[in-house]
């Protein structure tokens, strides 16, 4: 089954850092990153797919699969 996350946060070296992380951990840069404004800062967002040994089911936990994944 492919998981799906998309990290946001403000742009600063954090976040970067945080993609860094799921990027080592064996997550994949989907798509394309995206940016906006919220008046006070630059807000930041990029989703991250990884592909796990188990079958999707209709009852599967996916936060708790997304958790396992970290």
């Amino acid at each position: 089954m492919k998981l799906y996350r998309y990290l946001t946060g403000v742009d600063d070296s954090a976040f970067c850092a945080r993609v860094s992380k799921a990027i080592n951990l064996g997550w994949e840069l989907y798509g394309s990153p995206t940016m906006s404004f919220n008046g006070e800062n630059i807000i930041v967002g990029q989703a991250i797919c990884k592909e796990v040994a188990k079958d999707y089911q209709e009852d599967t936990d996916i936060l708790f699969e997304l958790k396992s994944a970290s």
